[in-house]
């Protein structure tokens, strides 16, 4: 080969190989950072009794009463706090039960790095600490809640009503790029 045909070819190669290195890196969230602050969802009032009415000699007279209305909040099912795992990660995990019975995962004070496709998954694994506990996740069962929606803040992700919270034992945040843990708690009853 000529080197009029050998350093184009070269330089496509170079091209593609850093555009894929780019794609699977994504090597500027080293230096992003989102946050999301989001409340725990607002209690559903319980039911309340009718209003009563007082019958009185006329019309005019009746008067009406409400009864207070109850507001229940959440209810705690499980609690956690997050270890590193690949990177640097704090904050506490918890698992309520919403007065209309519904249920959602929180995360609350969470401080991690951002990544390339990071997920939200409950597990079955134990949490190890160190290398050795990066990579189990994804060995037995997980249900995936959903993309992590900022690496920092507090924020509440919906746990389908058909899971059995029985099943799992622990909460990762997945990178599902490279099948690695950044974080991970082992949720307590």
């Amino acid at each position: 080969m000529t080197k009029r045909v050998m350093v184009p070819a070269l330089l496509l190669v170079a091209a593609i190989v850093v555009g894929v290195g780019l794609y699977l890196f994504q090597p500027w969230r080293i230096f992003t950072s989102s946050t999301v602050t989001e409340a725990i969802p607002t209690a559903v009032p319980t039911s309340a009794p009718p209003a009563v009415s007082s019958p009185a000699a006329s019309p005019e007279a009746t008067t009406t009463t409400a009864a207070p209305t109850a507001v229940a909040g959440p209810r705690e099912l499980a609690t956690g706090q997050l270890i590193s795992h690949e990177h640097a990660s704090s904050g506490s995990v918890r698992i309520l039960e919403l007065p209309d019975g519904s249920r959602i995962l929180r995360f609350e004070g969470l401080d991690t790095s951002d990544g390339p496709d990071l997920r939200v998954w409950l597990t079955d694994a134990p949490v190890i600490e160190g290398p050795p506990g990066w990579q189990v996740f994804d060995d037995g069962a997980y249900l995936d809640l959903g993309a992590l929606k900022a690496n920092k803040g507090d924020q509440n992700y919906e746990i389908p009503a058909a899971a059995v919270l029985g099943d799992y034992s622990s909460v990762t945040i997945w990178c599902a790029r490279f099948a690695v843990s950044f974080a991970a708690a082992e949720l307590k009853t």
